[in-house]
């Protein structure tokens, strides 16, 4: 944010323009853009707001906003994604202390809910049952009866060569 403040602060002398003036124009207080120019992030409470002021503080010196915000935003990325790894397990450590101090009583102690299988077994096994009686009724509903009354009076021959 340094070096994005310190162009800032180039681009404004050299339009001749001085801190106070610009302020007045844009309707900040010269300590604000002081900050601006000197980098100081934490004298603003939001970032968001921040960041509309280095837009609106780009336009008024004449330079592209879109490409000092996204000086801007990698400034951003920069500052807010060094977290080092011994931050992060600290903190998975600490959630954990927290997660093991819960009180537990049979009143709020999650159970896990078991799977009762003896209903669906019996289930299928209804089905399978009546599936087998059904397959056995409609076969013999189905089946052709022998024809024996044709054969009656037919005399055996045996054939002999």
């Amino acid at each position: 944010m340094k070096e994005l403040g310190e162009y800032l602060r180039i681009t404004r002398i050299d339009n001749g323009v001085s801190i106070e003036e610009a302020a007045e124009d844009l309707d900040l207080s010269s300590v604000q853009l002081d900050n601006i120019e000197k980098g100081n992030v934490r004298a603003f409470k939001d970032v968001y707001g921040l960041k509309q002021y280095v837009k609106q503080y780009a336009k008024y010196l004449g330079l592209d906003p879109e490409q000092v915000i996204d000086e801007f935003n990698e400034f951003l990325f920069e500052h807010t994604s060094k977290i080092s790894l011994e931050d992060i397990l600290e903190a998975k450590k600490r959630s954990e202390e927290k997660e093991e101090k819960k009180i537990k009583s049979p009143y709020t102690k999650e159970y896990k809910k078991k799977i009762n299988w003896f209903p669906i077994l019996l289930g299928i096994f209804i089905v399978l049952c009546i599936f087998i009686v059904a397959y056995f009724v409609v076969r013999t509903i189905t089946q052709v009866p022998v024809r024996t009354e044709e054969l009656k009076g037919v005399e055996v021959y045996e054939f002999t060569n």
